[in-house]
């Protein structure tokens, strides 16, 4: 294999990676539309999807186990299969989370909200951002945007804090909205561990551009 078809499929790999970010943005824009909604046939695409996802996840790494097998990658090409890995195992993990979403909003379909939904949404649509911004960074190679994102974590970190204090608050005045309390609990959860994905990515961007192995998920 020529060094020149060698970054042709190593391109091709980012090709990919990017599409697979796309598909999981859209998971995500649309278990806040159906949490928001008590959307379940929405919902239910959702799960559907998420084969999708895992398929392209399978791609990838088959592609960059081949891309590597092919030729004796140097040290910076290495880094950057491995980081193209790294990123679309976060990925897959992320679009579980939405699943887990969706499945919330099957448990909660029939239940009349206490109020409509605020502080969810915008957890969801930050969640939202981060995973662009980390792509963004992904494809820039841009350092002080991966830190940026990374920074956007701890908003989202004090946003969970606020909205686990809230519905504490609510179940210890209304008994009977334990359940739906507790439901909203774990949506907020799963936001919170997209936001510790997305965080990963980053931290995998920063080792792609520099060579360093940071943890900024504290």
């Amino acid at each position: 294999m020529t060094r020149k078809m060698f970054e042709a499929s190593l391109e091709d790999l980012h090709t990919d990676l990017l599409r697979m970010g796309s598909m999981v943005e859209k998971q995500i824009y649309e278990c806040i539309e159906a949490i928001v909604n008590q959307n379940e046939e929405l919902a239910e695409e959702i799960i559907k999807n998420d084969d999708v996802v895992d398929d392209m996840q399978k791609v990838i790494e088959n592609k960059a186990i081949k891309l590597i097998a092919m030729q004796q990658p140097i040290a910076s090409d290495l880094r950057n299969v491995f980081t193209t890995i790294k990123i679309v195992t976060d990925l897959e993990r992320m679009a579980d989370h939405a699943v887990d979403i969706a499945k919330v909003v099957k448990r909660v379909k029939n239940e009349t909200y206490a109020k409509p939904l605020v502080d969810i949404p915008k957890m969801g649509k930050l969640v939202k951002d981060m995973i662009k911004g980390a792509l963004d960074a992904y494809v820039e190679c841009n350092l002080d945007k991966a830190y940026e994102i990374c920074k956007m974590d701890d908003e989202l970190d004090a946003l969970y804090k606020h909205i686990f204090n809230e519905l504490l608050k609510m179940m210890t005045e209304d008994h009977s909205m334990i359940n739906q309390s507790t439901q909203f609990l774990f949506v907020c959860k799963y936001f919170e561990r997209v936001g510790d994905r997305t965080t990963n990515i980053c931290e995998s961007t920063i080792y792609l551009i520099t060579g360093e192995q940071v943890d900024l998920n504290d």
